[in-house]
């Protein structure tokens, strides 16, 4: 990433601007006397926006040294992630080996790909060689109870923690005309939409949410915040499309398009954690839960937009 580049200044700048805006908001209402539901709630803002400053200025530091430290950043990532879904999900001996080929050969050799710039190799590798190796690998160990449900998860893990993040990096190698070196633009495009999505539909859902979309599986999603979330993110892309090489129109689109798998991949994950009992699917980032739970909406959004790019640009 070129930080002499004046839209990524300027893009930056806004970024850092609203971090400061929203540090200045929650120090306030810290100050005001409130009941202890309000205390905890302003708490939890803080705690969130010190997250915030702390994940943007190591995503900003990884992007500003270029490909590999993006593949090594989002790389850890998914080993994060990773280790959360599996420690949500009962293992037995058998499925043992699996997980050590999933955490230590499939996953570093997905990111080696994305880093040779292999997209014939690593778009398919773990959808089509690690779909067949993993549950070859378990029968190996003899053990057929539960076999499908065993595998079925160690798949889902592999392919949502490894396979859909390793999409955000890989958006570093497209050669689109006329746009070289510019591809962290993209990759920043990716998250300010997706994240700012995550966070407009708290904030409409809160301010004016009174319909819930799926009750038993997240009450805190309604038709409100997810239509004022959505929307307002789309506008938000449409407002970006100075820095990638889409027209307006085809910003909103696209914005439209991964705001709205980023719900999808949420949805996905609430309900995982649902069945599973929990809250969250860790607690190492304050305030938001685990590396899962803030990446939920990536997961689903990263490949689509990869794969729209790659299909209409290059």
């Amino acid at each position: 990433m070129n930080l002499h580049d004046p839209q990524l200044l300027i893009l930056l700048g806004a970024i850092f601007g609203l971090l400061i805006i929203a540090s200045l908001i929650g120090y306030v209402l810290s100050l005001r006397s409130m009941s202890l539901p309000q205390q905890a709630t302003v708490a939890n803002l803080n705690a969130r926006i010190r997250a915030w400053w702390l994940m943007c200025i190591v995503f900003m530091a990884a992007l500003s040294t270029g490909l590999i430290d993006a593949v090594i950043l989002f790389g850890l990532i998914s080993l994060l992630a990773l280790r959360e879904f599996v420690t949500l999900t009962p293992t037995r001996r058998a499925d043992h080996e699996p997980l050590l080929w999933s955490f230590f050969v499939i996953l570093p050799l997905q990111y080696v790909l994305v880093n040779m710039r292999w997209y014939g190799m690593f778009a398919i590798m773990i959808p089509v060689y690690g779909f067949l190796f993993l549950p070859a690998r378990a029968a190996i160990a003899g053990d057929t109870r539960d076999f499908l449900e065993r595998t079925a998860k160690t798949q889902w893990g592999i392919m949502v923690c490894v396979y859909c993040v390793s999409y955000a990096p890989a958006l570093l190698m497209l050669d689109i005309d006329g746009y070289a070196g510019q591809n962290a633009k993209l990759l920043l495009f990716l998250v300010v939409v997706v994240q700012l999505s995550d966070v407009l539909q708290y904030v409409f859902g809160k301010l004016f949410g009174k319909h819930k979309i799926v009750p038993k599986l997240s009450p805190n999603k309604t038709v409100e915040g997810f239509v004022g979330g959505v929307l307002g993110a789309s506008a938000i892309g449409m407002a970006m499309c100075w820095m990638t090489p889409f027209s307006v129109w085809a910003a909103g689109a696209i914005a439209l398009l991964i705001a709205l798998a980023g719900f999808a991949g949420g949805l996905c994950m609430s309900a995982i954690k649902r069945d599973s009992g929990i809250k969250d699917f860790g607690a190492l980032i304050e305030g938001h839960g685990g590396v899962l739970d803030r990446i939920d909406s990536l997961c689903f959004a990263a490949p689509i937009f990869f794969h729209v790019v790659h299909y209409y640009y290059m």
